[in-house]
């Protein structure tokens, strides 16, 4: 058990030691197009509802599928078929109500194909073996831009009956591989624009005024200008009227160092601990040891003596209660030091991640931390 603990430290150890500087520099530098976007340019979110059918029984039940049999309703009638039958009687759970979902794509044009995320909306208990039939997919304005369509493909698999059944993953989602057809573009004429704004990733003032410097650089003096701590706008220069791709790929492809506040991600369930190169620690004094209590319970068995008369064998309890404190060790951390030499020295003592992660939480609350510190 020592020697896991010991490996878990120095594992960590090294992870840490290669995050906060030893090997890794964070401002080392980075494309523009992989730490910002182009203001206009991104995915749209699409949604529709539809049916699945062909299900072996797994569809939806009576219960909790009344809108199911609505919406069988309303199809046939738009086929021209007029039933007058009880609409709970259509559900034979072959069929589900689910809801489509798809990322429409910038630039997409009419004709391209997407695929699509198909989910159960009542209580199908699977969707493996089924098809989706034909399911405009709108904007949040109700727009129709895409049409889906097609077999369903699950991920995972079920099989047995009752308490001898295994299952791998959830049946009741899966895609449609290339599904939908794109029916309707964005409007997005950028051959027209005389600017465009960069969205920072991670807002930060120092890489946004870094980021313009780099662009007038290249490309003239005052064409960027840094807006706020996440924006920088870019005019478009008459050399570049009508080429605007050429000038979002000149600039997307530009290097800039990139700076970033000091932060420490702390994961106390799995004791995982990220750090940036900028933390640094004011000094203070460190003091850890753990108490462990041990409890053991032995069984003696008592036997009456050969010439008792009437006695009986007793089982009597024996217990044994041990208390172990480990030595506390006190390291002192002077200012000038990393997080990443704390970190060394707390591990040589072996300190394990969870105890690593109390460390920090004290730290911080003691003010010596100087970071941002994120429990996730």
């Amino acid at each position: 058990m020592k020697k896991i603990r010991q490996f878990s430290a120095l594992a960590v150890s090294v992870i840490l030691a290669l995050l906060a500087g030893d090997g890794w520099n964070a401002t080392e530098a980075a494309r523009i197009k992989d730490i910002a976007a182009v203001e206009g340019v991104r995915d749209n979110q699409l949604i529709g509802y539809g049916l699945v059918v062909g299900l072996d029984r797994t569809g939806d039940s009576v219960v909790g599928g009344q809108f199911t049999a609505q919406a069988i309703i309303s199809m046939l009638n738009t086929m021209g078929i007029n039933l007058k039958v009880d609409p709970i009687q259509l559900l034979t759970r072959n069929t589900a109500s689910v809801m489509v979902t798809a990322k429409l794509p910038p630039f997409a044009r009419p004709g391209t194909r997407l695929d699509v995320q198909v989910s159960s909306l009542a209580n199908a208990k699977s969707l493996k073996g089924g098809t989706l039939l034909m399911t405009p997919l709108k904007a949040p304005n109700q727009e129709v831009f895409a049409v889906a369509q097609g077999p369903i493909s699950t991920s995972g698999f079920e099989g047995g009956d009752g308490g001898n059944s295994v299952v791998k993953n959830q049946q009741s989602g899966g895609i449609v591989p290339s599904g939908a057809i794109v029916e309707k573009a964005v409007d997005l004429k950028i051959e027209e624009w005389d600017s465009f704004s960069l969205s920072l990733q991670q807002a930060d003032f120092t890489t946004s005024l870094r980021l313009a410097e780099v662009v007038n650089t290249h490309l003239g003096e005052g064409l960027a200008t840094p807006v706020s701590s996440g924006q920088v706008v870019v005019t478009v220069p008459d050399a570049y009227k009508g080429k605007i791709v050429q000038l979002i790929a000149a600039v997307e492809g530009l290097d800039v160092k990139v700076d970033v506040r000091a932060k420490v991600i702390v994961n106390e369930r799995t004791g995982t601990i990220v750090m940036g190169q900028h933390v640094r620690l004011s000094s203070m004094a460190v003091s850890h040891g753990n108490l462990t209590i041990k409890i053991k319970t032995t069984l003696n068995v008592s036997q009456p003596g050969p010439a008792s008369f009437g006695g009986e064998t007793v089982v009597t309890p024996e217990v044994d209660t041990n208390i172990e404190e480990e030595d506390g060790r006190v390291i002192q951390v002077d200012g000038s030091v990393t997080l990443g030499d704390l970190v060394k020295a707390l591990n040589s003592v072996g300190v394990t991640p969870r105890d690593l992660v109390a460390v920090l939480t004290a730290a911080k609350a003691a003010g010596a931390l100087q970071a941002d510190l994120e429990m996730i």
